[in-house]
């Protein structure tokens, strides 16, 4: 009876010994997923001012005719989300519901700007189509190669003092959002800060 008691006992801890394990193993695999499926931000570009440079300056009236002045410091505090678009671009077009979103849910600490380029009556009619009335609504095509736009849509972070915060191409919610998250955290992107965060958890294994 007792060796029979000792052998339970035995292959009791055996099992709770190679469940532990194959926690361990479900832990550090979920950890590896996380990795691969770290938050995909906006794809910063090569060309215009860097994140931490001051925005080219430009001022000028938008298609509604309103002064709209870019590159300076605001006042009022607010950012502002510089977004270039284009009537023949699907993407921007989806996009635009969002941006509204995103004005919404920040209010007063964001001016959402939009800037495109081409003929007048196709930016009138793109802009009546969607509504776009309630935002400055720039077109100039010197505004796009200060800021050296090669693929839309393309979206700048400009803080209240006129400097470039973030950047990149945005095509969906995720990438928009990613620009603010840049900025709160102090990083370029955050492609940045995923790859920091993976450098120093690197430095405290070794």
């Amino acid at each position: 009876m007792t060796d029979a008691l000792v052998v339970s006992n035995v292959l009791l801890w055996v099992a709770v010994i190679a469940l532990a394990a194959v926690v361990l193993a479900l832990v550090r695999q979920i950890g590896v997923l996380h990795e691969r499926v770290a938050p995909a931000g906006a794809l910063m570009t090569g060309g215009g001012p860097r994140v931490g440079e001051p925005a080219p300056r430009f001022v000028g009236e938008d298609l509604f005719g309103r002064t709209v002045e870019l590159g300076s410091a605001d006042d009022s505090g607010a950012s502002t989300l510089l977004l270039f678009v284009s009537p023949d671009c699907p993407v921007c077009k989806a996009l635009l519901p969002v941006v509204r979103s995103i004005a919404v849910q920040e209010g007063p600490r964001l001016r959402v700007v939009l800037a495109s380029d081409g003929p007048l009556e196709a930016q009138r009619r793109f802009a009546e189509e969607h509504g776009l009335r309630a935002f400055p609504y720039l077109v100039s095509a010197e505004l796009g190669l200060a800021h050296q736009v090669a693929k839309l849509p393309h979206a700048v972070l400009i803080d209240a003092l006129g400097i470039v915060r973030a950047k990149g191409l945005v095509n969906t919610r995720e990438h928009l959002e990613s620009l603010f998250e840049a900025q709160a955290r102090g990083v370029a992107s955050i492609q940045d800060y995923v790859a920091a965060g993976r450098e120093r958890t690197l430095r405290g294994v070794g």
